[in-house]
Formats: C-alpha cells, sequence, structure tokens
C-alpha cells in the first residue's frame, strides 16, 4: 500500500489533535450546562455547516487517488465508495461535538450564554447575516491585493536584475 504525504500529514493532525484535546481535557471538564449553550450557539452561528460533506468528501477524495493508480478497478472503487458513504453517514458529527467542547473548554457558561443573547438581539442578527459577507469581500480584496502585490515585487526583481545587467526570464 502506497502512503501518500496527504496520508502521513492528516495522520500527524490527528495524532496532535488528539494530545492538544488530551492535555485540555484532563485540564478542564466542561459542565453539561456549557455544553447546551456551547452547541446552541453554534447552532444560532450556523456553525455546523461548515463541515457538511466531510465524510462524501473524503470518501470521494481518497476515491480519486485510489483511480490514479488503480483505474482498472474504478467499478469495484465507485461501489466501495458507495458503501462507505453509507456506512460512515454521520461520523462528520465528531468535528461539531469537538467544537461544542472547544467552546465549552474556551468559554464560561454564563459567557455562551450572553454570546446567545448577544445574536438574538437585532445587532447580533445583522452580525450572523452580514458578517459572511463582509468575510468573503476581505478575503477577495487580500487575494487582489496579494497578487497585485506580487506582480509590483516581481517587476522590481526584474528592474533590480536588469540593473545588474542579469536579465530575467
Amino acid at each position: 500500500m502506497k502512503i501518500t504525504a496527504r496520508a502521513i500529514l492528516a495522520a500527524v493532525v490527528v495524532l496532535a489533535m488528539s494530545l492538544v484535546c488530551g492535555v485540555a481535557s484532563a485540564q478542564q471538564q466542561p459542565s453539561a450546562g456549557a455544553l447546551a449553550a456551547a452547541r446552541q450557539l453554534l447552532q444560532v452561528k450556523g456553525a455546523f455547516t461548515v463541515y457538511e460533506g466531510a465524510v462524501v468528501g473524503t470518501v470521494e477524495n481518497v476515491k480519486a487517488q485510489l483511480l490514479q493508480a488503480n483505474i482498472s478497478y474504478q467499478k469495484d472503487l465507485n461501489d466501495v465508495a458507495a458503501k462507505l458513504r453509507q456506512d460512515l453517514a454521520g461520523r462528520d458529527a465528531e468535528i461539531g461535538n469537538e467544537m461544542v467542547r472547544q467552546y465549552a473548554t474556551d468559554f464560561s457558561e454564563q459567557e455562551l450564554k450572553d454570546l446567545l443573547a448577544f445574536y438574538n438581539t437585532p445587532l447580533g442578527k445583522k452580525v450572523l447575516a452580514q458578517e459572511p459577507k463582509t468575510i468573503a469581500t476581505s478575503l477577495q480584496f487580500m487575494r487582489d491585493w496579494g497578487q497585485r502585490f506580487a506582480d509590483e515585487v516581481d517587476g522590481k526583481f526584474h528592474a533590480e536584475m536588469q540593473k545588474r545587467g542579469k536579465p530575467i526570464q
């Protein structure tokens, strides 16, 4: 079996998360009330949609990698993928549960309740509605700025190398 760099990276991330989670859980166990408030807060914020499709996406990504080296097994790999999507459905809830635990660990129960109260105000509702657009616009600006800045830096490299009599392509 060929182990890809992506698989190794995934294993390292999982190991690191388990170590961090182990340390965090050893430090503090959130109360049932904090967990409930954290779950409510994440529901209000729509945070659980972040990982929608994680199971299907992972199954399909792994299948695609396997297909590259095993194209003659396409039908079988498609069949296995369908089975795995069904067998592993719902596993993405593990992500949500960890998000809840992390919020309940990082914020007190009262702080979570205060956040919930805020998000139920007119301003809080506006933040929930507007923030995704604001973030998307900011990210697009950063991408555009980064491209313009890279072009500027590239031009400066070319100009300086030309001055040195060493033009670059």
